[in-house]
């Protein structure tokens, strides 16, 4: 398995994805000569202490709208990565969903949000199945649970009764080695926004240095567990200055527009990953579900940026 992808749709609402906007830039990210793309859609819990997972219908995307998109992204040759992500209504970010060890008075919270998210993978898992989606991913950077193994354990059995493909989880990077349940899934997946860049518009070759830091690590995370590949569930780097020491950051919108230093993020992590065979490739964090009309735009997207030539040179060679 080796994946060229990119991520779509994290953007997107209700009705989003059957619009002639989103036609265009799913019909853009084809144009990259990549093979996969991973379609990435939230519903929420109302906190991070809430027990109960459950859409928002003014909001949440349909099961019509992520079938239209399987659909799309399937006719332009791209195979299809189904992630549904939860995040927390107050804002508080999903790794810090998190509950009392004990019951308190006659409340299991574990139980009760396990039986919740359960019932939401399944549920996705069904039409994942149904639409031909050839990879599932049943979480992303859900670090305050992963400690739960049981209860995972439990969960991704109930997903593989239903889809029958192989199946990933998407931890946080530096966290890869606290999940001990990976022998339940098929891929180890990471979100690789490693600090690569040292100061702000650092080189390429600077980066691939921080990069190789890296390479021990995941090589041996796949040799402990049994050569299991790893993907880069999600990478990337935004068009701004310094974002490279902190590729994660989506709130410093003060940060002056530079697609040479995102470039250069995207380049080293090429050099440096391609031809190792513990790596599974990679699903670039993100595609818009519209494309950007802003000139000079500094979040993650590439579009007309240095950065998507450089995706599509490595995209259109071979590997080893």
């Amino acid at each position: 398995m080796f994946i060229k992808g990119f991520t779509y749709g994290f953007d997107g609402g209700r009705g989003a994805y059957r619009t002639p906007e989103a036609n265009m830039s799913m019909e853009r990210l084809a144009m990259l000569g990549g093979d996969w793309a991973a379609l990435a859609f939230v519903v929420l819990q109302d906190s991070f202490s809430s027990t109960v997972i459950r859409p928002d219908y003014r909001f949440t995307v349909t099961d019509k709208d992520i079938a239209a998109a399987v659909t799309k992204l399937h006719s332009l040759g791209l195979m299809v990565c189904m992630k549904p992500m939860v995040n927390c209504a107050d804002g508080v970010w999903r790794a810090n969903i998190f509950f009392p060890e004990r019951e308190w008075g006659d409340k299991d919270y574990w139980k009760e949000w396990f039986g919740s998210y359960t019932a939401f993978l399944c549920h996705y898992a069904e039409i994942a199945e149904e639409t031909g989606c050839e990879m599932f991913c049943v979480g992303c950077e859900m670090l305050g649970t992963e400690h739960k193994e049981e209860y995972w354990r439990t969960a991704i059995a109930k997903v593989r009764e239903i889809y029958h493909g192989p199946i990933v989880y998407n931890t946080n990077h530096g966290k890869e080695f606290g999940v001990k349940w990976w022998d339940a899934v098929d891929y180890i997946g990471t979100s690789a926004y490693f600090s690569v860049g040292s100061v702000p518009g650092d080189s390429t070759e600077n980066m691939v240095a921080r990069w190789n830091e890296e390479k021990g690590r995941f090589s041996e995370l796949s040799r402990i567990n049994g050569g299991k590949q790893v993907i880069f569930m999600e990478i990337g780097c935004r068009s701004a200055k310094g974002c490279a020491m902190i590729p994660y950051d989506f709130s410093h919108t003060e940060y002056p527009y530079d697609e040479e230093e995102q470039a250069n993020f995207y380049e080293s992590a090429f050099i440096s990953m391609w031809d190792e065979p513990w790596f599974a490739g990679f699903f670039w964090w993100d595609w818009y579900t519209k494309l950007p009309q802003k000139e000079k735009e500094t979040g993650f997207s590439i579009v007309g940026k240095k950065a998507e030539l450089v995706v599509k040179e490595w995209y259109n060679k071979g590997r080893f």
